[in-house]
């Protein structure tokens, strides 16, 4: 059975802007739509939407409640127009907040899934980032029935898995033995439950898990706003060129600061300003050069 349903979404929305960059082994983008599989427990769904001109979203899966998934990792309701309304004159990304206003994050079906992607990008360039955690996923979830795409990976699929194992698809050992270290002392679907605080505390504890990767988990894997990505690649490079000098990742969590409780979008709208030349730079740009601890001392793939 397929279920049909045509959603107007809350606020300003564009779903191709969404989901430039969405493609992964659990999910891909074809001619404006876009195909995802969705996890509800045990249960694996594919679903897919596309964006009408009247700006309604048209959802199509298999049961009430893997439209209900769909939707959250559409972030359909997540209304960002508050966001839009504070920052619209901010003289970091004011301008991007108008070219790219129908913009939010797509999340991910599982918090386990966040917590691999945040893993494999750390110091790594984003490219080679979603070549590992495809590789990664496409090793150890099994494939949906009917389609090319894998299932969503949960806590028990890194918990039941030697470090080794993640090691020798590519992820770093130090990183490979956090994530299962992780999966095995927490159910992270139960993170939903928490307090942002809450779970910012709880992942910051673990070894190998810093403010990027949880930047990353609430951003992608809960769908939360307040914690940005303090780290970023983008945003080292874009204070960078702001300080005359190579910032510390540390140091990026001054840019966000303005931003509070919209931290983590903002994030997003910092590094699209950046890229696009939309920040006034008192010298040349770095955005093509890696940051000298990348340089020479790149993450082990």
């Amino acid at each position: 059975m397929t279920i049909e349903r045509a959603v107007r979404p809350a606020g300003p929305y564009a779903l191709a802007l969404c989901m430039r960059h969405a493609t992964d082994a659990t999910r891909h983008v074809r001619d404006g739509t876009l195909t995802t599989a969705v996890r509800m427990g045990d249960r694996v769904e594919v679903a897919t939407a596309r964006q009408l001109v009247d700006g309604r979203v048209v959802l199509r899966g298999q049961s009430d409640e893997g439209l209900e998934r769909l939707r959250f990792v559409l972030a359909i309701d997540a209304d960002h127009s508050e966001f839009l309304r504070r920052f619209g004159r901010d003289p970091m990304i004011g301008e991007a907040t108008r070219r790219f206003r129908g913009l939010r994050v797509l999340r991910l079906s599982t918090v386990a899934h966040a917590l691999l992607r945040a893993f494999c990008g750390q110091l790594i360039e984003a490219r080679r980032a979603r070549q590992l955690e495809a590789r990664i996923i496409r090793a150890t979830c099994e494939r949906v029935d009917g389609s090319d795409l894998s299932a969503p990976p949960t806590t028990a699929t890194f918990a039941a898995m030697a470090p080794m194992r993640l090691r020798a698809l590519g992820l770093h050992a130090r990183r490979a033995a956090a994530l299962v270290r992780i999966c095995r002392s927490l159910e992270l679907e139960r993170l939903h439950e928490l307090p942002t605080e809450v779970v910012a505390a709880r992942l910051g504890r673990e070894r190998g898990v810093g403010p990027w990767t949880v930047g990353v988990v609430c951003l992608e894997g809960l769908g939360r706003s307040e914690r940005g990505l303090v780290g970023d690649l983008s945003l080292v490079k874009l204070m960078s060129d702001l300080r005359g000098r190579w910032v510390e990742g540390h140091e990026t969590a001054e840019l966000l600061e303005p931003y509070g409780d919209w931290a983590g979008l903002a994030s997003l709208y910092l590094g699209l300003s950046y890229q696009h030349g939309l920040i006034p730079l008192p010298g040349p740009s770095r955005a093509d050069r890696p940051p000298a601890f990348f340089r020479t001392a790149p993450a082990a793939p």
